[in-house]
């Protein structure tokens, strides 16, 4: 069974991810902000991350550019979860490493397909 961390501060958000990904056979781990994700991404050695771009303290971007720095996570699939969807932003987010990203309110479809594509 996979495993994915879902990393954001507001704890519905992880809860909706973690109901959908759990009902799609996957194991969910969960971290309110940044820092904790790091740690979690250390403990756990998930096989995909799904990151908030907006968290208090260290936000997605911090954690992408923690993560990547290591070897463990040079090819770990990492989407980006954003509720700011200007343009731009999804280009953005490409070009610090992310591999999927997601808009809020997040389409459950479009986040089944998106973690079942990088699973892949």
């Amino acid at each position: 069974m996979k495993t994915v961390l879902v990393a954001d501060d507001k704890a519905t958000g992880r809860e909706l991810v973690r109901t959908v990904l759990e009902n799609s056979g996957y194991t969910v781990i969960e971290a309110a902000d940044g820092v904790e994700a790091v740690k979690q991404a250390h403990d756990a050695h998930p096989d995909l991350v799904i990151l908030d771009l907006h968290m208090p303290g260290l936000d997605g971007f911090g954690v992408i550019q923690a993560l990547r720095r290591e070897a463990e996570f040079a090819s770990t699939p990492i989407i980006a979860l954003t509720a700011s969807a200007m343009m731009g932003d999804r280009e953005r987010a490409m070009a610090c490493g992310f591999t999927g990203y997601i808009t809020k309110p997040i389409r459950l479809s479009a986040l089944r397909g998106e973690v079942e594509r990088l699973l892949r």
